[in-house]
């Protein structure tokens, strides 16, 4: 508990000071100057361990942040409340209206980057005589094919994306992300199970598969209908907002115990509170207490996830050959995402119109973050979890601070305001 105690005020302290600083003078979007931010001070104290050895500067930041466990603090602690809060947010009729193009890119499209990356990641370990198991490279690719909701909505608020864009974006990085990390729990059963995952028939896959991701749906509508109707028999925000606490907390909970996907649940529970629940269960005072509530839950997670990302620039490994790997995986994302959005958007506009710029949007906008590391952190230990680890890390810093600063840019260059503005188009 002191440990506990500990690590939270030395996070949210890090996260004040920082957003402090980034506000004052860097300006940018908060979780870009957070991310920046603390990357400068964890590389500030490995060069200070470099000139100074006795000081221990540097093993005593990475033993912090070991100890935090980064894994474990994301999946099982933040995740579920900030999917809750992204999702509550989300218009569900703008969401049904693109169903068809979210569907497509958040289960083929990221099936297919999937085996693009894991493929082309494999050759490149290869290249630099790494030689890294395609099963591990395979999962490499299901980590990192997922764009990251917390990343993406947080960089959404900045950016001028037209809504029909948006609501691209927003509804796929939800459901991606648990179809991602569906996809990523199949192939490490595999990857640990026999070597070559021989042992995984196809049956069993697909059990699975259902099991999680249609499983964590089910539960979701369910958890969300139960809260649907307590909060509309009463009217009383304090005791609405705790519902809606509890249904996160119990939902991400059960969805553990019954081997179901809890990112999935919660989206569902907070598309459904969102939608239907503050506009047929609450009173006016109520919804704006709770919109009130998550936004501050939201932006405070968000604040020390970033800097968490940040911060884990001190346990990447830095072997030369994976350096090169890195480099070359930056260009085999983007490649393999815009790939993944190119085929379900250009094979549906056979019968639809799209924006025009809608593939290289969704490409540039398709931001990867803390989930990737996370899901990297939680390999088990061993010299492909290190491999994983700092290729990944290169691939999320990336996205976050190139892609997240210009794509408001590319949306100004690609996306003309008169389709971006138009109701006509998808």
């Amino acid at each position: 508990m002191e440990h506990l105690s500990r690590d939270i005020a030395t996070l949210l302290g890090l996260a004040a000071m920082f957003g402090y600083l980034n506000h004052r003078f860097l300006r940018l979007p908060r979780t870009i100057g957070l991310v920046l931010i603390a990357m400068t001070a964890s590389l500030g104290a490995l060069a200070i361990d470099a000139a100074v050895p006795g000081w221990g500067v540097g093993p005593g930041l990475r033993a912090a942040l070991i100890e935090i466990d980064f894994t474990a603090a994301l999946m099982h602690g933040m995740l579920g409340f900030l999917l809750f809060a992204g999702a509550l947010h989300v218009d569900l009729a703008q969401l049904a209206k693109r169903r068809w193009p979210i569907a497509a890119m958040a289960t083929g499209g990221l099936l297919l980057s999937t085996a693009l990356i894991g493929g082309g990641i494999w050759l490149a370990f290869d290249l630099v005589d790494l030689g890294l198991p395609l099963i591990y490279c395979l999962l490499f690719g299901a980590l990192i094919s997922p764009t990251d909701p917390v990343a993406v909505l947080g960089i959404l608020k900045t950016a001028k994306v037209p809504a029909s864009l948006e609501a691209k974006i927003a509804g796929e990085s939800l459901f991606n992300d648990g179809v991602g990390v569906v996809v990523f729990v199949i192939l490490l059963a595999m990857a640990t199970s026999d070597g070559d995952g021989a042992s995984m028939d196809v049956l069993a896959i697909a059990t699975l598969f259902l099991r999680e991701a249609v499983g964590g749906a089910v539960l979701g509508l369910a958890a969300g209908a139960i809260a649907f109707w307590a909060l509309r028999s009463i009217d009383e925000y304090n005791l609405e907002v705790i519902i809606t606490l509890a249904l996160v907390t119990v939902t991400y909970e059960v969805a553990h115990l019954l081997h179901t996907s809890g990112p999935i649940a919660v989206v569902v529970a907070g598309l459904l509170i969102g939608n239907h629940g503050t506009r047929l269960a609450m009173s006016e005072t109520t919804r704006s207490h709770l919109t009130n509530f998550w936004t501050l839950i939201d932006e405070i997670l968000n604040a020390v996830l970033f800097l968490l990302i940040g911060l884990e620039v001190v346990v990447i490994s830095t072997v030369p050959g994976l350096m090169w790997v890195a480099l070359i995986a930056i260009p085999l994302v983007l490649g393999a995402r815009f790939v993944a959005v190119a085929i379900p958007i250009g094979l549906l506009g056979l019968w639809r119109d799209f924006t025009k710029g809608a593939i290289p949007v969704l490409t540039w906008g398709g931001l990867r973050g803390g989930i990737s590391v996370a899901l990297a952190l939680s390999l088990p230990a061993g010299t492909e979890k290190d491999a994983i680890v700092t290729v990944c890390y290169a691939v999320v810093v990336f996205s976050i601070l190139v892609q997240g600063l210009t794509i408001g840019h590319l949306v100004a260059w690609v996306v003309p305001e008169q389709e971006g503005e138009s109701k006509t188009h998808e």
